[in-house]
């Protein structure tokens, strides 16, 4: 019964638990150390979390905030402690504990180093070091490294332009009107509290709310999940709910999440967005590859034919250690360039198939300026901020917001159209305000071509270009559940009763 309590509610149980006077002498410290190691879980945020949760079933940032708790525990000092990223999947309310949290580390004599994009977490620093000025081959830079407040000193800073005010992410002059709605009748799963939920549909909803309010599960495992079973392409377990109106209205759901996009060495931006295939074409077009009879499938690393068959194409070998880790060296046959040496031999302008792979996406779409179905799908990989990425660099290398730009990416090339709904999970996690503003024109793109877009998100730059909002709460687990607030990000700045509001007042007031 105790494990199956959540974490707030097990440590007010503990707190006042009475004992006969002899065995509470006996239990004395181990209540004292239960009683800690549960208030370092409540100051971390995670009071809504049951004991009994699987730790599979937790989100990156709660993983790391667990990993946090018990580092407060052990009350060391003279330590380093790196967190990357630690806001993901914070509200802003709790990335005040969180930085609370972390400054009490620094004061009991440690170093805390934090990888972060959050303006609250940046402003709380010490030291600032900001990398750049821009991303893959246009950064690797030192642009910045002392005090927050002397980073506007840095002309080259794109950090320090969004921080001052001077670039910002723009609030749309009209929201969109809806297009129709789904409505969720009756949602009752996990810790929603029976609540009908309308969504508008050919605009940009936000679902709001602080860690545990219940964002995923409605988008997730009822949302989702019963659009793909009247969709006819679900057969696991469906939220419970009463029904949804509206499904009749959409041909495709689909979900844009931070899974990667490839698991093999093979996989790369490059052939998911199919930019690959037409690049092939132009190799193949070369009068030597037509006199050695070379056809695009030559060109091609995932079949045989032009690859290397000791590495199959993958440019690298695995060398098997008994009680070790694999390790993996660059194949010796092709030398890591994926081909037969002769295949190497043939270039288009100057440049073999291993040399455009190592380009960027910007270099390569100006390389192939002329070869309008290569262009085309390159420029999207641009204007979701992925230019600095190199063709052939491997899906697994990709940082889950990258995977999940490129699959956006993909998705714009294709035009969703009226009657496909979008869903994404926190698309902004890993990302500078920068790439927020150039994610917003793809989401916005799609919404144009008639789609609808629903994205369950804790960034208020994001936030206050939507066209609706669904805030959930007022707390996570047992005390969320519920609908504290819907309508427009300025209808939502004006409730009191909402955390999302009282910060996105903030933020529109600063835009104004």
């Amino acid at each position: 019964e105790v494990v199956a309590m959540s974490i707030g509610v097990v440590a007010e149980f503990f707190a006042t638990l009475e004992l006969p006077v002899h065995a509470a002498l006996v239990v004395d410290k181990v209540l004292e150390d239960i009683s800690a190691r549960l208030q370092y879980l409540v100051e971390v945020g995670l009071d809504y979390l049951t004991l009994e949760r699987l730790t599979g079933t937790l989100s990156g940032g709660e993983a790391q905030r667990i990993s946090l708790a018990t580092c407060l525990g052990s009350t060391l000092v003279g330590s380093l402690y790196v967190l990357d990223e630690p806001s993901v999947g914070l509200h802003p309310r709790d990335n005040n504990r969180l930085i609370a949290i972390l400054e009490r580390l620094r004061d009991l004599g440690n170093t805390v180093l934090v990888v972060e994009h959050d303006r609250q977490m940046i402003e709380a620093a010490d030291w600032l070091i900001d990398m750049g000025p821009g991303a893959g081959a246009l950064g690797g830079r030192v642009v910045h490294s002392g005090p927050p407040a002397n980073l506007s000193e840095s002309p080259e800073s794109v950090t320090a332009a969004y921080l001052s005010g001077r670039r910002r992410v723009a609030i749309p002059a009209l929201r969109r009107p809806p297009q129709g709605h789904l409505v969720i009748r009756g949602a009752r799963q996990h810790n929603l509290d029976d609540i009908d939920v309308e969504i508008p549909l050919g605009v940009l909803c936000c679902l709001t709310g602080v860690s545990g309010s219940g964002k995923s599960t409605l988008m997730h495992d009822i949302l989702y999940a019963a659009a793909q079973r009247h969709l006819g392409e679900w057969r696991g377990n469906v939220g419970d709910h009463e029904g949804i109106e509206g499904l009749d209205s959409l041909r495709q759901v689909i979900l844009i999440d931070q899974a990667p996009i490839g698991r093999s060495a093979r996989s790369n931006p490059v052939t998911y967005v199919k930019a690959f295939d037409s690049i092939r074409k132009c190799f193949a077009g070369v009068r030597e590859a037509k006199a050695r009879g070379y056809k695009p499938g030559h060109f091609s690393f995932n079949v045989p034919g032009g690859r290397c068959e000791t590495c199959e194409g993958t440019g690298q070998t695995v060398v098997e250690m008994q009680f070790l880790p694999d390790v993996t060296l660059p194949c010796e046959e092709c030398g890591g360039t994926r081909y037969r040496r002769d295949l190497l031999d043939i270039r288009y302008r100057g440049r073999n198939v291993d040399e455009v792979l190592g380009m960027t996406v910007s270099e390569a779409r100006r390389f192939f300026a002329d070869v309008p179905h290569s262009e085309g799908r390159l420029k999207v990989l641009e204007d979701v901020g992925l230019g600095y990425l190199r063709l052939g660099q491997p899906s697994s290398t990709l940082s889950g917001g990258e995977a999940q730009r490129v699959k956006l990416a993909a998705h714009l090339v294709q035009g969703g159209g009226k009657g496909t709904l979008y869903l994404f999970d926190e698309p902004t996690t890993g990302l500078h305000f920068d790439d927020i503003a150039k994610l917003l024109f793809a989401m916005n793109r799609l919404i144009d071509s008639g789609a609808s877009a629903i994205v369950i998100e804790h960034n208020l730059d994001l936030i206050k270009a939507a066209d609706w909002v669904i805030d959930l709460g007022p707390e996570g687990g047992d005390g969320g559940g519920r609908i504290v607030a819907e309508g427009t990000p300025e209808e939502i700045a004006t409730n009191r009763s909402s955390y999302t509001g009282g910060y996105l007042r903030e933020v529109l007031e600063a835009d104004e």
